[in-house]
């Protein structure tokens, strides 16, 4: 069995700020693998079902961001899991938007959800996924930023990210976390349109490079080309005249 939570912030006032993309994910994850109906447990929202023929519980604590831990080691205890068998999906204010990485093990780099569930499992060894948020640039705007609505640009690359998350899942179950997390960059990148530069074949000639910097080609112009035949046939005739 494995224990998937989404952290967030319960209630309508933050259901859409950056701090919940977690609880976003799960409610996709749910959504995708038709898990069951919400049941109050383990002071979560709390889902059940089967994902690529695993079993699995999701929750999305209802307790607030800063104490995650009391929902995810209440369950983790109950079920006697280890926690490499639990999964946890969490804004990352230090990954730029868009972004997603997995991370096994390791400190909690300041974010509160995790600082919890680090106390409350007494153990660091979870899985996180990192859904990056960017970082607002000054240390004393991240509260307000975590806490503020995506915006209407952001959700050019939200959805498709979302989505793609809870596509890629089943690499994540089964320890091929590269895999996931290319899935879903790829997702982003076709959704947003900011993939990687496509390479000249392998028969092209570079360029010169004076000629891309100058915006002139390398042949002499055409009049140029003729003016020189001109040039050197008066010399020849000379010559023969001679």
């Amino acid at each position: 069995m494995r224990l998937l939570v989404g952290l967030g912030n319960p209630g309508p006032k933050h259901r859409d700020n950056r701090h919940n993309i977690g609880f976003m994910a799960a409610d996709e994850i749910v959504r995708r693998y038709n898990l069951s109906a919400p049941r109050s447990r383990f002071q979560s929202e709390a889902f059940e079902g089967t994902i690529d023929g695993e079993k699995v519980l999701l929750l999305k604590p209802i307790t607030f961001m800063n104490e995650s831990g009391q929902a995810v080691g209440e369950a983790a205890r109950f079920f006697k899991l280890a926690p490499e068998d639990i999964i946890v999906l969490h804004d990352e204010i230090d990954l730029a938007a868009g972004k997603v990485r997995v991370k096994r093990g390791g400190g909690h780099a300041g974010h509160n959800g995790l600082r919890s569930i680090h106390s409350h499992l007494g153990s660091p060894d979870y899985v996180r996924v990192r859904l990056g948020i960017g970082h607002p640039g000054d240390k004393d705007k991240v509260h307000g930023h975590v806490l503020s609505d995506f915006s209407r640009d952001d959700r050019k690359w939200v959805e498709p990210e979302l989505d793609a998350v809870a596509q890629a899942l089943p690499a994540l179950l089964d320890g091929r976390d590269s895999d996931f997390m290319s899935q879903v960059a790829m997702a982003v990148q076709q959704a947003t349109g900011k993939g990687r530069t496509p390479k000249a074949p392998s028969d092209a000639q570079p360029a010169d490079p004076k000629s891309q910097q100058s915006g002139t080609s390398t042949e002499p112009a055409p009049d140029k080309q003729t003016a020189l035949g001109a040039a050197l046939g008066r010399a020849m005739s000379k010559i023969r005249g001679g």
